[in-house]
């Protein structure tokens, strides 16, 4: 049995990634686990097989992040699906690069939506089903500590909010024993950030341990959290980075 045997999680943005490693690995701890997903149906079901296959239930519900009504929706579903909800995971994202000078109205808000609003609504929603022993915890970015180069404004300030976020959370949550944290990833090997890409070698040379890490790594610590050994660590930040921001 696991450290999170009878507990259900979602992790939003589940189909992929950081999302996909963290639901394979809930779901290993013990966890039911449902996930969302916007485009990508294949994979996401792909990731319900992979979470079933260790007994345990797995759930795919499509939903866009930067769609409040669809975010709401997905929590309530994935608690009335699962039977319970004890473990949010924010997780959704996009990475949007380039000159600050050209960043448009409509960029600014959609990821201002995908990054802070969904997580906001996606807490709030889940805090109606969560009880003694609940987690949220919110997916950042190592680039909301420290900007290491240009072209990340955007996402470093939409990155930088869930700090806040996850501070407050968890002064208006702790009184009922829910735990609040962000976990702060640096350069991970992803589709989205593959460690041959263009980019790997100046982001493997910021790092103290020369390497970009697996989502695994990430995931793991996500597990640890939402498991008995995160029961007291509430309203703050964990670094995940290879020492990129030592």
């Amino acid at each position: 049995m696991g450290n999170l045997t009878g507990r259900a999680a979602l992790v939003t943005g589940g189909s992929r990634g950081i999302g996909a490693a963290i639901a394979r690995r809930l779901a290993r701890e013990g966890a039911d686990v449902a996930i969302t997903y916007v485009a990508a149906a294949d994979q996401a079901d792909q990731v319900v097989r992979d979470v079933t296959a260790h007994g345990v239930r797995g759930v795919a519900l499509r939903a866009d992040s930067a769609d409040p009504t669809q975010v709401r929706g997905a929590v309530d579903r994935a608690a009335a699906q699962l039977g319970r909800l004890d473990v949010l995971v924010n997780n959704a994202g996009v990475f949007p690069f380039g000159p600050f000078e050209d960043v448009s109205a409509a960029e600014l808000d959609h990821v201002i939506a995908v990054h802070v609003r969904a997580a906001f609504v996606a807490a709030q929603a889940a805090s109606a089903h969560l009880g003694e022993g609940g987690r949220i915890i919110t997916i950042g970015s190592n680039l909301a500590d420290h900007v290491s180069h240009p072209g990340v404004a955007l996402y470093a300030m939409t990155k930088s909010a869930l700090t806040g976020l996850t501070r407050g959370l968890a002064r208006d949550l702790g009184p009922r024993g829910i735990a609040v944290t962000v976990v702060h990833p640096g350069s991970t090997d992803t589709d989205m950030n593959p460690a041959d890409g263009p980019s790997a070698g100046d982001q493997r040379v910021r790092t103290a341990l020369g390497r970009f890490q697996r989502a695994e790594e990430v995931a793991a610590t996500v597990a640890h959290l939402a498991g008995p050994g995160g029961a007291t660590i509430t309203g703050t930040g964990v670094l995940v980075d290879a020492g990129a921001n030592a």
